[in-house]
């Protein structure tokens, strides 16, 4: 999708469907941020690069502020790399406590404030938050000093190691052995020190599986330092750790960098290109089960904004944005906000698209076949939402989406999210012509009922098939694995069902499904939550009697033992009859 004139050339019409694919969630940072949704913002990375200076921050978060972005949600404003003084290869140069030294003739001081304070403080005068970027490791220029570690008798050689660490731009850092008395206190120190500044979100660049003590030292120095500070992960973090990135942090860079870096003479323009923003559908499908409430998968920075200079077409910027908002990806703008194109202002401040983003459900992939790509999810009110991408950036594409593959049967009311507009009523599927490189973004709301979506109730207690919950403050979150349980009916997505023809009973926004343990068939096994693949142990049959089967096992959905008590496990039994094996729908 792309812009209103690329939606107008969506037409809708009907026919007849079929099944699908999916998939869960992610325990995630327990810091009490990013708790319900996602962070927006604007990141100085994109547009600034290696230049970013107090005048030209300031300058854009006062345009974000005037542009009318900040009250549409984007309330972050991030300064990236090159803040502080790199003299060359011996690394970053560092104050008397071993942390880097900021670049004063980018960022001077104002009277005895330090200048990355004074620009946070400044940002925080708009009512917008503040963030700063920082790599793993210690400087060699620490080591080389011996500098103390502030309030211990330790000191920088004693806790750095030989090993390299990355840092991009700069080079110079080395790693830090956090079994030495000391390693914890010196992030400690370095965070409180972003605390007085008035930092509200740090971006650690320049990790993988390899740093994972520097992560969780972050995470636990962020969390003592007494301000509320958001913790970004960077970059093409591996999927094979993302319960662990999920654990530490709010945000993860599941690729990288989204530039295009293709600009002449240093220019960064253009911003990006079409290849950069089509990767991250493979991207975005993998890493759904992990995003979720506190902390989200990052497919970086959206290059929408500053027109022609964003180096996609109109249909392709619509194509970013809600690919971005399906996933419910950070929305951190890489764009000159100083120079905002009308256009792209109006797609950045569509709140039906936004709120797509902002539900805080990651869309699954349902259908990935040739140059069509279709993610969806599915609403607490019964709406779903729903983007048909045509990858082909050389030619429009029809694509027929059968409504039964997600779940929804029945009558359906579709509005164009981006344009407002009706288009009108579908029953059985849903069909779209595509721009090249565009997405049809639609909302459907069945007509009457809730589409085939209800609760499961147990003949036995009167409490609902639920998926069990974990985390607070906020929503419940949930992960591949999840038990399924009994629990007082709420009406809640983790008790929310979509039986689809292919014999799914899809849950959670329709993105997961009712799953065997592991295609075991017998007896006692646990019935659970897991991404939907297609698989035996994921199909159903629902009885006329009430009874549920597995089709590969033969055996009942079953509440294990009979109890009535809440939070009773779900398992696959031998079919008997009893009430507790009995389920009925209820539609709300």
């Amino acid at each position: 999708m792309r812009s209103r004139w690329a939606a107008a050339a969506a037409a809708l019409v009907i026919t007849t469907g079929l099944a699908a694919s999916a998939a869960p969630r992610a325990l995630a940072e327990n810091n009490g941020l990013a708790v319900s949704a996602p962070l927006m913002g604007w990141s100085s990375w994109s547009f600034l690069r290696g230049n970013p200076t107090a005048a030209r921050i300031e300058a854009q978060a006062s345009a974000l502020k005037s542009s009318g972005l900040s009250a549409h949600g984007y309330g972050y404003v991030n300064l990236d790399d090159f803040w502080y003084q790199c003299p060359g290869g011996q690394g970053p140069n560092v104050d008397q406590f071993g942390r880097w030294v900021t670049d004063a003739a980018k960022f001077p001081a104002s009277g005895s404030v330090n200048g990355i304070q004074a620009v946070a403080n400044y940002v925080h005068s708009l009512g917008l938050k503040f963030g700063l970027y920082v790599t793993p490791g210690i400087s060699k220029q620490a080591v080389a000093r011996n500098t103390p570690i502030q309030g211990t008798s330790d000191t920088a050689a004693q806790i750095a190691t030989t090993a390299g660490e990355n840092n991009y731009n700069c080079g110079g850092m080395t790693g830090i052995d956090y079994s030495k008395p000391g390693a914890q206190a010196f992030i400690n120190s370095w965070a409180d020190e972003f605390a007085s500044w008035g930092v509200d979100y740090v971006k650690l660049d320049g990790v993988g599986s390899f740093d994972l003590p520097d992560v969780q030292a972050w995470s636990a120095a962020l969390r003592q330092a007494g301000r509320p500070m958001a913790l970004e992960l960077s970059n093409s973090l591996a999927i094979s750790a993302a319960t662990t990135w999920s654990s530490l942090a709010n945000g993860w860079r599941t690729t990288g960098d989204i530039e295009c870096y293709c600009g002449s003479g240093g220019s960064s323009y253009p911003l990006t290109d079409w290849s950069n923003v089509s990767s991250r559908f493979g991207s975005a499908a993998s890493w759904q089960p992990y995003g979720g409430p506190g902390g989200w998968n990052d497919y970086d920075s959206i290059e929408v904004g500053n027109g022609t200079n964003d180096g996609l077409t109109a249909a392709e910027r619509q194509t970013q944005l809600s690919l971005w908002s399906l996933a419910s990806a950070p929305l951190i703008l890489g764009t000159d906000l100083t120079a905002l194109d009308s256009g792209d202002l109006s797609l950045l401040e569509n709140s039906a698209v936004t709120a797509v983003d902002q539900d805080g459900i990651p869309a699954g992939r349902v259908i990935s076949s040739g140059s069509e790509q279709v993610f969806a999810k599915r609403q607490q009110n019964g709406a779903w939402y729903i983007g048909v991408f045509n990858t082909d950036a050389a030619a429009s594409h029809s694509f027929s989406v059968p409504l039964a593959q997600l779940g929804l049967s029945g009558t359906v009311n579709i509005t164009n999210l981006w344009s407002g507009g009706s288009l009108g009523s579908v029953s059985g599927t849903l069909t779209t012509t595509v721009a090249p490189g565009g997405v049809t973004l639609v909302s459907a709301t069945p007509a009457a009922g809730t589409g085939g979506t209800g609760e499961l109730v147990s003949a036995q207690s009167g409490q609902c098939l639920d998926t069990r919950g974990s985390g607070t403050p906020g929503p419940y979150v949930f992960f591949p694995g999840t038990a399924e349980q009994i629990w007082p009916c709420s009406g809640g997505i983790n008790q929310e069902l979509s039986p689809t023809p292919a014999g799914e009973l899809r849950t959670m926004g329709a993105t997961e499904c009712l799953d065997a343990y592991n295609n075991q068939t017998a007896p006692g096994t646990t019935v659970q939550l897991w991404p939907c693949n297609g698989g035996a142990n994921q199909k159903w049959t629902v009885q006329s009697n009430g009874t549920i089967v597995g089709q590969q096992s033969g055996l009942c959905l079953d509440v294990t033992g009979g109890s009535t008590a809440a939070g009773t496990p779900l398992e696959l039994w031998t079919c008997n009859g009893q009430p507790n094996q009995h389920w009925s729908w209820a539609y709300r």
